[in-house]
């Protein structure tokens, strides 16, 4: 592996990463409230079928685990200083971003392939002008 001491753009897109989770899950029960108070109320299992919105509110809510994931990944990663995982992940979270802003032109995928494209630069050694 190859290891270097953690920089500041690495941490910063790392916990970038864990934030756009959050925001995704926060944002999603918020939104979706009320399918999800539906489901929850009528059992939860199995009530994620229909009607397509409490689908969609499912979905869009567990979507932020795994960039969560990631996020935590990444800042594992940024505190060690393994510049490849960084890579790695910055390049997943890239291509799903870029299918995503594709896909959805006008949506928040914009911010997470800001943070991948970070994510990718800390991988490859890039720092902060103020910290170089």
């Amino acid at each position: 592996m190859n290891h270097k001491p953690s920089t500041s753009l690495a941490s910063f897109s790392a916990w970038a990463l864990v934030a756009l989770g959050l925001a995704h899950i926060g944002f999603g029960v918020v939104k979706f409230h009320a399918p999800l108070l539906q489901a929850a109320s009528s059992g939860f299992v199995g009530m994620f079928s229909t009607p397509e919105v409490t689908r969609t509110a499912f979905w869009f809510v567990l979507f932020g685990l795994p960039l969560v994931l990631a996020g935590h990944v990444a800042v594992r990663a940024a505190e060690i200083g393994d510049l490849v995982l960084l890579r790695i992940i910055g390049g997943y979270v890239f291509l799903a971003s870029l299918l995503g802003v594709a896909a959805f032109p006008a949506s928040p995928f914009w911010a997470s392939l800001v943070v991948s494209a970070l994510l990718v630069a800390a991988g490859l050694g890039v720092k902060r002008a103020r910290d170089a």
